[in-house]
């Protein structure tokens, strides 16, 4: 779609601003019912469009992504827009500067249509712990868009933007992707820089792109990634895609880990289904194992709390965002009561709940007992992905064990909300690339294939989802 629409802008078929009022027009009308945006942005849209049209006038060359509607996660910085993280205690924030990836796409003349909707600091996996409403599923409004990356995921599947950014925790890109029926893909970590994305877990975010075909997804991706002086675990990078590829001899895995009890069948048919025409068309199929897969959800959970315990210390109602001491409404006296009441009253549960377990499994007693098993555990985990891809060159299976559910169904249960996470988290702890691909439907509902690459093997993976395209 960007390389068409790139042929169209450069032929003056269509203006930057014509299209960019498009989308801006289908987010005002449609917008209200999704939830997908917590914040549009048309005034910098037709300032960006404008100065692609005055280039295109100019006869100067563009790249691809020169006019192209973008939506970014509301924890991604764009300097002088309010970035909420999705808590009431960011409601007011304006960033002071741009994030990398978004810098870069400034410079790529990509056109920013809006701050996009997410669980709050991306804790979750609906939407629904967003401080600002749920977003719903574009394909059934009575259903979540996944998360924490919802609004991302939803705003590409019904057409508000072209391209979007997400955040990957422990599948924050892929299960929104695979509910809403886009393309997500969640990058090697240090592929991209996290310099300007408000931090949850600082050893598993990682920035990455979602669109509708997984071309576009490329192309944003190619981008984004590189090395950053500002972020010290960025990575020399230098993206290239594979020139040449056949499916022929392709050695996929199939880790039966992935396939046990609880993956409701309708996906594991689609699942299975696509795997076979892999077969059909020349690729080679076994079975892996990765038999630390079952202990990752819990280790996940150690450390994703953990680094939330540590890492948002600094919402205390004194250094960052709202506070209590602001509150014509509250009385306090010392600085225990400032940060009692500023976290009482801005924070959600589910962001409460995280901080009170990491807490708990980082003090004196228990970090041997907890965090450190849990570290462990993510290290054994790195040793079994390195054994399958000593045998193959992916990894296949469901990105969620789930379809996507009904709004409110599990927020009470907080367990069964972290059991949609079952088959990411693997990856996230491994520091792998993944990339969720839609493969069918059940009913209304869009059906994912999660595949699996080696480290910076991003272009292997966009060439297998290439040609699963064709298949489908």
């Amino acid at each position: 779609m960007i390389r068409e629409l790139h042929e169209k802008l450069i032929s003056k078929e269509i203006s930057a601003r014509e299209l960019t009022e498009t989308f801006l027009a289908k987010i005002s009308k449609e917008d209200t019912v999704f939830n997908a945006f917590i914040t549009s942005t048309p005034e910098l849209a037709r300032e960006q469009a404008q100065a692609v049209d005055a280039k295109i006038a100019k006869g100067e060359s563009l790249s691809l992504l020169a006019g192209i509607p973008c939506a970014i996660k509301d924890s991604i910085l764009v300097k002088d827009v309010r970035c909420t993280a999705g808590s009431k205690i960011l409601e007011e924030y304006v960033a002071p500067y741009d994030a990398t990836v978004v810098r870069k796409l400034r410079d790529s003349d990509a056109v920013f249509v809006g701050k996009t909707n997410m669980d709050e600091f991306s804790m979750g996996a609906s939407t629904e712990n967003s401080a600002f409403g749920v977003t719903k599923n574009p394909h059934d409004m009575t259903r979540v868009a996944g998360g924490s990356s919802g609004g991302s995921a939803a705003c590409v599947a019904a057409d508000e933007a072209l391209i979007a950014l997400g955040e990957d925790t422990g599948g924050s890109i892929r299960l929104p992707a695979a509910f809403c029926g886009v393309f997500g893909l969640k990058p090697t970590y240090g592929a991209v820089s996290r310099h300007g994305l408000v931090a949850a877990v600082s050893s598993l975010d990682q920035i990455g792109p979602m669109a509708k075909t997984a071309e576009d997804a490329e192309i944003l991706f190619q981008a984004i990634c590189g090395k950053d002086e500002f972020d010290a675990t960025s990575l020399a990078y230098q993206y290239e895609p594979l020139a040449e590829f056949s499916l022929q001899n392709l050695r996929i895995g199939i880790p039966k880990e992935f396939f046990g009890e609880g993956l409701l069948p309708e996906i594991e048919d689609q699942v299975r289904l696509m795997i076979q025409k892999f077969e059909s068309a020349g690729a080679q199929i076994q079975e892996v194992t990765l038999p630390h897969a079952k202990y990752a959800l819990a280790a996940y959970y150690i450390l994703n709390t953990s680094e939330i315990s540590s890492n948002l210390a600094r919402f205390d109602g004194i250094r960052y965002g709202a506070s209590a001491i602001k509150d014509s409404t509250s009385s306090v006296s010392n600085i225990l009561e400032v940060y009692m009441q500023t976290r009482g009253k801005y924070l959600g549960a589910e962001t409460k709940r995280r901080i009170m377990l990491g807490t708990f499994a980082l003090s004196a007693g228990y970090y041997d007992a907890y965090y450190l098993k849990a570290k462990k555990v993510r290290t054994l985990l790195m040793r079994d992905f390195a054994e399958a891809f000593s045998k193959v060159d992916v990894i296949m299976g469901p990105p969620s064990p789930f379809l996507p559910f009904k709004i409110g169904e599990r927020t009470h249960d907080p367990l069964a909300m972290y059991l949609v996470d079952l088959y990411t988290v693997p990856v996230n702890l491994a520091g792998l690339p993944a990339i969720s691909v839609p493969v069918g439907r059940a009913g209304n509902l869009p059906i994912g294939l999660q595949i699996i690459g080696k480290a910076l093997q991003e272009n292997l993976l966009f060439a297998v989802a290439k040609d699963l395209e064709k298949l489908v």
